[in-house]
């Protein structure tokens, strides 16, 4: 069992950037790619004007690509935002606003996941409060998602890179799961399992992948530290993605890197 046993997509959020949106996934398909995933392609915006949807359609469908993988409205990401479901005000309405645009995007393209990332503590507002408005807005993103046959992805990040964002390893975010599903009943919320993120929260990641890969619903990957393609950091994939496949995970994987040119994907090879 080795990579050839996994299916992997790129991020055209952060792979692919020195091309507008539009051309990514042309360059993905060229790549030898056949899946992608986007964070929410429009940061400042939640609704954007249907002619750009449908513009980001054709692309992905016109280069072969099937999505596999989309973030539901996240604020300025990458930017300074973490999200927004948990931050109360404006930010939680663009949120729900997105729901139903994010969900009948990713139903029309045969998407069967998205990402709701938890968002940042604000100043000033009690853990419980967010945490509250969180559970409501995830249970409505719940019944978004699974309305178009997908499920719910809940992902822990580092604190290392976001230390206001309270879901800071794989158990912190599967309670947030285990919350929606009792809230909501119906199941379709899993974790996203992001060895980045946990690697630079100082996880055992077999450990982690030993415990967690049947939870997930996706999975993404990128070398630690550094955020680079694997093989530039200190991660061990040759004996990490096999022990995905081993731990019950059988679905993409996502790579969340940054990377330019004839290197980004050369690690296939040299593996």
């Amino acid at each position: 069992m080795g990579l050839s046993d996994h299916r992997f997509d790129v991020n055209l959020s952060i792979l692919f950037t020195e091309l507008p949106l539009l051309q990514r996934p042309a360059a993905a398909a060229a790549a030898g790619f056949t899946a992608v995933e986007l964070w929410w392609p429009w940061p400042g915006t939640p609704v954007p004007p249907d002619d750009e949807l449908a513009a980001l359609g054709d692309a992905l469908t016109r280069a072969g690509t099937q999505l596999v993988g989309l973030n539901f409205y996240a604020g300025l990401l990458p930017g300074p935002d973490r999200g927004a479901l948990s931050v109360p005000g404006a930010e939680s309405e663009r949120f729900r606003a997105n729901l139903d645009v994010a969900a009948d995007f990713a139903g029309s393209l045969g998407c069967r996941a998205l990402n709701a990332l938890y968002g940042n503590r604000v100043e000033g507002v009690p853990a419980q409060v967010q945490d509250a408005l969180a559970l409501e807005n995830l249970a409505l993103a719940a019944r978004a998602a699974d309305r178009v046959g997908a499920t719910l992805l809940v992902e822990a990040l580092n604190a290392v890179e976001s230390p206001r964002y309270p879901l800071t390893d794989a158990a912190a975010a599967v309670e947030v799961v285990d919350k929606v599903n009792a809230t909501t009943g119906l199941g379709n919320a899993r974790l996203l399992l992001d060895l980045y993120h946990l690697a630079m929260g100082g996880a055992d990641l077999g450990e982690v992948v030993a415990r967690y890969a049947r939870r997930a619903g996706h999975v993404q990957i990128a070398d630690a530290p550094g955020r680079g393609a694997p093989g530039t950091g200190s991660l061990d994939f040759a004996e990490l993605l096999p022990r995905l496949r081993e731990a019950g995970y059988d679905g993409p994987v996502g790579l969340e890197y940054r990377a330019a040119g004839a290197d980004a994907f050369r690690w296939l090879t040299d593996f």
